[in-house]
């Protein structure tokens, strides 16, 4: 599955449109990575655990719309976009959207 985050994918014409997809999960902090992290904020440096946290969360919610685009028979994915926002204190919301589309070559 072809997935971009502009309108159009170069060589191919959209040829149908199926809907809006996405994928989103909640990842919450944990207390020994909390505790570690706040000595790395008083010196300075990358937030290593925070980092990994949500480069999974971001692969979680990416794999959950291509699962849905999946499920309409999708050949492609356009206008991706990824947000994150904080749900409740110590968790965050990581959502990726986009436009799922059947595509041919031109």
């Amino acid at each position: 599955m072809q997935v971009v985050n502009k309108e159009s994918i170069i060589g191919y014409q959209i040829v149908e449109e199926l809907g809006l997809v996405s994928g989103s999960t909640v990842r919450a902090k944990h207390l020994g990575g909390d505790i570690a992290s706040s000595l790395k904020h008083l010196v300075g440096g990358e937030m290593g655990i925070y980092t990994e946290m949500m480069v999974k969360a971001r692969q979680v919610a990416y794999q959950k719309m291509l699962d849905e685009a999946e499920k309409l028979g999708a050949d492609a994915i356009v206008n991706v976009r990824f947000t994150s926002s904080t749900v409740a204190q110590g968790a965050a919301e990581i959502l990726v959207y986009g436009s799922a589309v059947k595509v041919e070559k031109k």
